[in-house]
Formats: C-alpha cells, sequence, structure tokens
C-alpha cells in the first residue's frame, strides 16, 4: 500500500482542491493513503482551519501533518504571492523532516506539490521521492508557464509596459497587460519566483492538472506535442478534473429564496476567497444591478481597507445600509438578495434558478460554472484572472467580458447592466449558454467510468 504526500500552498483556493484530489485518489483507489500537509499561517488565508477540522472529521482517509508555524510580518512583503513564497522556503526544513518521519512507518510513492511549493522540490530530490506538481488552474494557464522561461529570453521588457498581443502556443493572443498578475513586473521578486517554478516544471516525474481535455483540446495538445518547452522534453500531464467540492452549507438563506424564483432567472454574483471592492465600486455594481431589472444573488464583502496593517486580516461583515444606494434593498426587494461575505456556492451554481454568474475568473469558480452548465461574465481581480478571462471569452467562449474603464479601471452602473442583461437575455449570452450546456455534458463523461479524466487518474495511480 502506497503513500502519497501532497503539499498544498496556505491559500484557500489551492487546499480545497488539493484536498479534493486527494478524496478522488482514496475513492477510487482506497489502497493508497494519503498525507497532507498544511502550513496554516499567521495572516488571513480564508478560513483554512476550520476546514482542515472539518475534512479531519469526514475524511478519515485523509491525515494531515500540519507543519510548524513561521511566524512572518506581513507589512515586510510587497504582496501575499510574495509571503507564501518566504513562508515555503523557510518550511523547507520541517518539509523535510515531515517526510522523513513518515518513511519510518511507510513507503512514500510521490510528493505531489502546488507550484507556489517548489522550493521543496529539492527537498523529496534529495530523498529520492518523485515529485508530482498539481496545478491548480487550467492547462491553458500551464502552457503559459511552460513557455514562460522562451517569453523571458525573448523580451526584454515587462509585460505591464509592452502594450502588445503576446503568442504563446495553443492559446489565443493575451493582451500584454493581462498576463498572469504576479509576472506582470520583470523586477518584481514574483516575477523571479514564477520564472524558477517555469523552469522547474520540465523537470517533474508528471504534472497533474484540474481540467478536462474537452475543456481545453488546444492546450493540451500544445503541451504534449512538446511545443511549449522548446528547448526540452515535457513531462507526462494527467487531465483529472472537474474537481469541485460538493457538499457546503445546504441550509443557507439564498437556497431557500432561490426556490421561489423562475427557472433559470437569475444571475449570481461572486468574486472569491479574497475579492473586494472600493466602496464606489460596489456602488456601481448596486446602481447596475437595479437599471437591469434582472433577478440577482449578490455576496457582497466590506471594502478593502486603506491601512497597510489590515491588507492581511479577514474583512468585518458589511454595514449593507451604509454600503449600498439608499433604498436600494428596498427598491430590490422582490427580485434580487444581497448576502453578506459568503454563500455555498456549489449549491448556488448547481440550482435551477441561476442562469449566470458574474464571476473574478478564479479557477475553482470558472470549473464549478462548467460542471453546472452556467454561462459566466469575467471581471477578474487578481492573480492569473485576467488572463483566463481572455481564455474564457476567447479560446473557451463560456463567458462575456465586463469591461473596465479607461479611467482608475472602474466598471461603471452602465456596463454592469448592460452585460448583465447581455448574458441573462441577449444573444451573446445565448451563444456562452449553449457552450456551457456541451461542456457540462462533456465534464459529467469526463469523470464517468473510461472517461478521459478516470483514465488519467487511473495510469497516474498506476506509476504509484
Amino acid at each position: 500500500m502506497g503513500t502519497v504526500v501532497l503539499y498544498p500552498s496556505p491559500g484557500m483556493g489551492h487546499l480545497i482542491s488539493m484536498v479534493e484530489l486527494g478524496k478522488l485518489i482514496t475513492k477510487h483507489h482506497p489502497s493508497i493513503s494519503i498525507i497532507v500537509l498544511t502550513l496554516i499561517p499567521s495572516f488571513n488565508t480564508g478560513t483554512t482551519a476550520s476546514y482542515v477540522r472539518h475534512i479531519s472529521a469526514t475524511f478519515p482517509t485523509i491525515t494531515f501533518h500540519h507543519l510548524p508555524d513561521i511566524p512572518l510580518d506581513p507589512l515586510l512583503f510587497p504582496s501575499m504571492e510574495a509571503i507564501i513564497f518566504e513562508l515555503i522556503r523557510r518550511s523547507n526544513p520541517n518539509v523535510e523532516s515531515a517526510i522523513q518521519s513518515i518513511s519510518l512507518s511507510c513507503k512514500i510513492s510521490a510528493l505531489v506539490i502546488d507550484p507556489f511549493c517548489n522550493p521543496a522540490k529539492s527537498v523529496a530530490d534529495k530523498l529520492n521521492v518523485p515529485v508530482y506538481y498539481f496545478f491548480t488552474s487550467g492547462a491553458c494557464c500551464l502552457a503559459l508557464f511552460f513557455y514562460f522561461p522562451t517569453l523571458h529570453k525573448t523580451t526584454t521588457e515587462s509585460f505591464k509596459d509592452m502594450n502588445t498581443l503576446i503568442h504563446v502556443p495553443g492559446l489565443p493572443p493575451i493582451p500584454s497587460p493581462d498576463m498572469v498578475g504576479p509576472i506582470l513586473d520583470r523586477a518584481s521578486t514574483e516575477y523571479s519566483d514564477f520564472l524558477e517554478i517555469s523552469k522547474q516544471f520540465p523537470t517533474a516525474a508528471g504534472i497533474i492538472i484540474n481540467t478536462f481535455d474537452a475543456l481545453e483540446p488546444r492546450a493540451i495538445k500544445a503541451i504534449t506535442d512538446g511545443v511549449c518547452v522548446p528547448d526540452r522534453p515535457t513531462p507526462p500531464i494527467y487531465c483529472i478534473g472537474p474537481l469541485v467540492a460538493l457538499g457546503g452549507d445546504e441550509s443557507h438563506e439564498c437556497l431557500s429564496w432561490l426556490d421561489l424564483q423562475p427557472s433559470g432567472s437569475v444571475v449570481y454574483l461572486c468574486f472569491g476567497s479574497l475579492g473586494v471592492f472600493s466602496r464606489d465600486q460596489v456602488r456601481e455594481i448596486a446602481k447596475g444591478l437595479e437599471m437591469s431589472g434582472v433577478r440577482f444573488l449578490w455576496v457582497v464583502r466590506s471594502p478593502k481597507s486603506n491601512k497597510k496593517e489590515d491588507r492581511f486580516l479577514p474583512t468585518p461583515d458589511p454595514d449593507l445600509d451604509e454600503l449600498l444606494p439608499e433604498g436600494f434593498l428596498d427598491r430590490t426587494k422582490d427580485r434580487g438578495l444581497v448576502v453578506k461575505k459568503w454563500a455555498p456556492q456549489v449549491a448556488v451554481l448547481s440550482h435551477k434558478s441561476v442562469g449566470g454568474f458574474v464571476t473574478h475568473c478564479g479557477w475553482n469558480s470558472v470549473l464549478e460554472a462548467v460542471s453546472f452548465g452556467v454561462p459566466m461574465a469575467g471581471w477578474p481581480l487578481y492573480a492569473e484572472q485576467r488572463f483566463n478571462r481572455v481564455v474564457l471569452r476567447d479560446e473557451m467562449k463560456l463567458a462575456l467580458g465586463m469591461e473596465e474603464s479607461e479611467e482608475g479601471g472602474m466598471v461603471t452602473a452602465v456596463e454592469v447592466e448592460k452585460r448583465v442583461r447581455e448574458l441573462m437575455e441577449g444573444a451573446e449570452g445565448e451563444v456562452v449558454r449553449a457552450v456551457a450546456t456541451t461542456r457540462k455534458e462533456e465534464a459529467a463523461v469526463a469523470l464517468g467510468d473510461g472517461g478521459s479524466s478516470r483514465v488519467a487518474l487511473s495510469k497516474l495511480v498506476a506509476l504509484w
């Protein structure tokens, strides 16, 4: 019986999809045991600790091994990515002792790491444990990172300053400002960290991707044909998705509200565990929703604090009366519901009343929408989300794009109204809805007996 050790990055989205991978492996291959190395950092990355307790209680086949905390002062770092990289670098000695102590009682078949956990690859190499990356975004994004060292060699300025289209095998042309956030500035530490990861990818035993063949055929073909890594062999990739965390709070008030709405009539707006807007932007969204006349379910968070020291703290509950335009809740009470901070997203997207999703284009959210056939409007905020919007709109034809205004990147009420109407009632909305329905069916086939994702998983586990 083999043991596979999973090492996710501490961000909530990364942890959840890695645990879903663990659940998938033990469900179809119960002879493999799973140990997850967790870092619960001292800054806010979503409610990771309570999630880990919940999984430990409900999935005894998955064991968590907590690495010692390393206190870091978030104020000394330019970004969340920079802190996470530093935390992971400093955790290497703890990872080494964890792997050594696990090896005393069982044989470790593989270490599966999040790309952020790249520093741990040297530890596994030293201990002769095969390393697989679990890529938590899509194959299009992986194709970009495989090709990133080539782009680095053939350019001299930062993507943010280029004002051109970036051409990558298997992808639509990417406007340079829409490249993945942390690599926009060539001079940043995050840029060099991601460049280092990209150079390491080809040295892995394999790369597991949370996607499925029918969703990203062109990017998957470009990777497997070896054209994204022109100067060395490309490792095998295993598309085993869509991994979606089912379940959640089925008693949430918004679900009984959705039960009362007509089929396919509600647009759902939610922007991920870290997505927050300025107060002015929240008001523009409210005005746009009111003008659209469309039924809506909207998850609202408190605006960003301007204080540097609050940057990584959980946001307080929003005061809706103070945040939203005066009288908004009264005027829209017959067709809209505003929820504070959080909604059970999988239960919402799988509800028959939901007909559209305004999303930040985080990959987990994208896969949830795809799994339930919900068309999207993309409104990216950070990380690789702007890149995802280009791919969703131009390559996959699964989303309309929300357009920011030239001044200050605000999305106006008029744009919100236009896109929401187009998504729910317009001809363009019909087109993305039809594609979404097809992809939903293909996702179910991929995960079923003999489907492409199930076959990929079996091939992978056979190696372990």
